[in-house]
This record gives structure tokens, C-alpha cells and sequence, in this order.
């Protein structure tokens, strides 16, 4: 059961770097600057469900994969969230299409980046509370 805690909490804190990194990006016209129309509004109503996820998709640690290289790990689980956020949620929730392209071209590489955020912090704190 400590090990579950301990996953989901870092999952948690990694994906509360994730949004807190968007809000940046998105606050300081980063993502503007190259066409990206991400910027969302710091907000409970934007974090509670984006941490909760987080931490749901932190459990993925808990696969018996690249144990000794759990950055590597952080990197190749940030893909999931990705998957779901350009295939999933773009298309069919947030109606942006495909990958999120009609945010802008360069979406899927912000995506990939700000879940690459979660992947290494969430790996991270893995490796501290352990």
C-alpha cells in the first residue's frame, strides 16, 4: 500500500509541475509565440482534475520496467499521457482535432514536452520518497 501512495503522490506532484509549466508557457506568450493557442487560466476547476490524473497515471511506475534507468522510465511513460491527450481528448472531448493541430501546428510538440514534465518529476520523486 505504501508504494501505491507513494506512486500516485509523485504522479501527483509531476503533474502539478506539468500544469504549473503550461500556465507559464501559456502566461508568458511562449506558447503564443509559436502559433500555440494553450493558455489556460490557473484555476482549481483546470488543477483538481489534471492532478488526479496525474497521479492515476503515476501508477504506471509500477511496471516492471527499466527499474535502474527511472528517468528513461519517466520519459517512455510521459508517451501515454501524450497518446491520450493528442488522440483522445483533443478530438473527441475538447474538439480541437487531431493531435490538437487546430491549436496550432506546434501543439504536439508542447503536449509532448509539458507530459515529458510529468514523466521526469514524477520519476523523480519516485526515486527521493523511496
Amino acid at each position: 500500500m505504501k508504494k501505491l501512495l507513494i506512486f500516485f503522490a509523485a504522479g501527483c506532484l509531476g503533474a502539478l509541475a506539468n500544469s504549473i509549466t503550461v500556465w507559464l508557457f501559456g502566461e508568458l506568450g511562449f506558447t503564443a509565440l509559436f502559433g500555440v493557442s494553450i493558455t489556460p487560466a490557473l484555476s482549481p476547476g483546470w488543477l483538481y482534475p489534471r492532478i488526479v490524473w496525474g497521479g492515476i497515471w503515476g501508477l504506471f511506475f509500477l511496471l516492471p520496467i527499466l527499474r535502474s534507468k527511472l528517468l528513461l522510465k519517466g520519459t517512455v511513460l510521459s508517451l501515454l499521457p501524450t497518446a491520450v491527450q493528442l488522440f483522445v481528448v483533443f478530438p473527441l472531448k475538447a474538439h480541437k482535432g487531431i493531435a490538437g493541430l487546430e491549436l496550432g501546428l506546434y501543439a504536439p510538440l508542447f503536449v509532448l514536452f509539458f507530459n515529458w514534465v510529468w514523466g521526469v518529476i514524477t520519476a523523480v520523486t519516485i526515486k527521493i520518497g523511496r
